[in-house]
This record gives structure tokens, sequence and C-alpha cells, in this order.
């Protein structure tokens, strides 16, 4: 099948993508871009490729619709389960070792690039068990693929998306209907699902735990310090970071520091 997109325009739309976003398109996933691109223009009935080109530049909302479109959602229940032995058993202990020395009981979440929303998902449920009194939590989860919010906002996922789910879980978290499982609504009001393009600001502070797995093999390694360097002012003072276990800050300038636990491998920010 013929590519849609000659070079000039792969060009033009991986630089508007990669300015907006972070994200990189490189020769080597052309072929990406130009499968959705075929899809978008197929679906919308937008005319050629140049025609797209200045309706996404101009149209703030088809610009948004076409970054769902190129961007990859893959994700699962407790996905790479030794980050959240790791959370349990390490981080959460440590974070409310520091939050006695203020008086503070509210623990602050960040699941940056949370697709559908498995992954916020998975920390409440694990926290809601786990965690003791009289601490609480929130939990922040965003992305650019406002599809993906809605799934993770509605919280409901069909059999197929349940496996790795405890049994225990799913009946004290989930209500079972004909077609799948709900999440039920005092699991869904410990997150709030949110737009946000990590090219940007948060706009939060105070941050106790970040995760932000599997989304910076998509940048490259500028757009992947800086992103970095956006979570580090977003946290509090003795916080943690994940991110994906094919992912590394070696070689990368960044005042996080590289934590090794008995579970997993993760960063930490610890400033006195």
């Amino acid at each position: 099948m013929a590519d849609l997109l000659n070079d000039s325009q792969f060009d033009k739309f991986r630089k508007l993508i990669y300015d907006s976003s972070g994200i990189t398109f490189s020769e080597n996933n052309r072929s990406i871009l130009d499968s959705r691109l075929k899809d978008r223009l197929r679906d919308g009935k937008f005319g050629g490729v140049d025609e797209y080109y200045n309706l996404v530049v101009e149209d703030q909302s088809e610009f948004k619709a076409f970054l769902d479109s190129v961007t990859t959602n893959l994700t699962r229940f407790f996905r790479n389960q030794p980050h959240f032995d790791a959370l349990l058993n390490y981080v959460i202990p440590h974070v409310i070792e520091q939050k006695k020395k203020t008086g503070e009981t509210k623990i602050r979440i960040w699941s940056a690039g949370c697709s559908t929303g498995e992954e916020p998902y998975t920390i409440a449920m694990l926290l809601k068990d786990k965690l003791p009194a009289p601490y609480t939590f929130d939990i922040m989860a965003s992305d650019i693929s406002l599809k993906s919010l809605m799934v993770g906002q509605q919280g409901f996922y069909p059999d197929s998306r349940m496996s790795g789910v405890p049994e225990a879980y799913l009946g004290k978290f989930f209500t079972r209907t004909e077609k799948g499982y709900q999440a039920k609504p005092d699991l869904m009001r410990t997150i709030h699902f949110d737009y946000h393009n990590l090219r940007n600001e948060s706009g939060v502070s105070n941050l106790d735990i970040v995760f932000c797995r599997n989304v910076l093999i998509y940048f490259d390694e500028p757009a992947q310090k800086a992103t970095i360097d956006r979570f580090y002012r977003s946290m509090a003072r003795h916080s943690y970071l994940f991110i994906g276990h094919s992912e590394s800050l070696f070689g990368m300038e960044t005042k996080f520091q590289f934590l090794k636990t008995d579970w997993a491998c993760l960063y930490q920010k610890n400033e006195d």
C-alpha cells in the first residue's frame, strides 16, 4: 500500500506533534503516523493531507482528536507487579514517615499518561485495601487521549480487560454486570481524571508519588529531560517517581536519585 505522506508532509506533521507534545516520530515509525492519518482522513472526511494539516493547526479541538489518534494506549491492571510491591512495601511506609513529621494525612499521587485508567485504579485498590488509618489519598490521572480518559472516568471494563485483578478485589471494588465490571463509586471518587499534555507544567505541587510508566520512550532526550524536570518541580521534598521498566534516567542530568529496593528500581527526590 502506498504511503499517504510525502517527505515534506511527514516532516510537517511530525514537527507539529513534537513541538506540541514531545512525542517523536522517526523514519522507523513513519508507517504508524501514515496509518493513523489515513484512518483520521477516512473517518472525518477532511479531504486531502494538506487541508487536514491546516485544519489541525487552526482548530484546537481537532488537534486534540488528531493527537488522540496517533498515541498508543497499551495498559492493563497490575502491569509490572514489582512496582506495586515496591509501592506498598517501601514507598508508602517512607511517605507516611515523612507525613508524621508534618501532621499531614493526605498522600498525593499522579498517574501521568494513565491511558484508559487501569494504572490509577490499581493504585487506588491497593491503597484502599492496605493504607492504614488515618491516612487517605488522592490520585490525579492524566493523559492526552480524551477517548482514553473517558473510559477511565466511566470506570467500566469488559471481562477481557480484567485479567490480573485478584478475585477478592473484583468483589470488593467492582460491580459485576452482564458485559463486564463497573468500578464502585467509592473507588472512583479517589481518582480525578483530567487532560494534560506533559509538554506543559502541571500546575500541581507537593506530590508524594508520580507514576509515569512507558511514556518517556516516545520522547527524544531533550523532551524526556524537560518532562522529568517538570515532575521534579511538582513533587514534595521527599517523594518517589516510577517510570517504565524499559526506561531509565541513566546519563540524564537530573536531581532525582536512583533507588533500588528489594522489589523494584525507582527514583526519589530527597531534599533536606
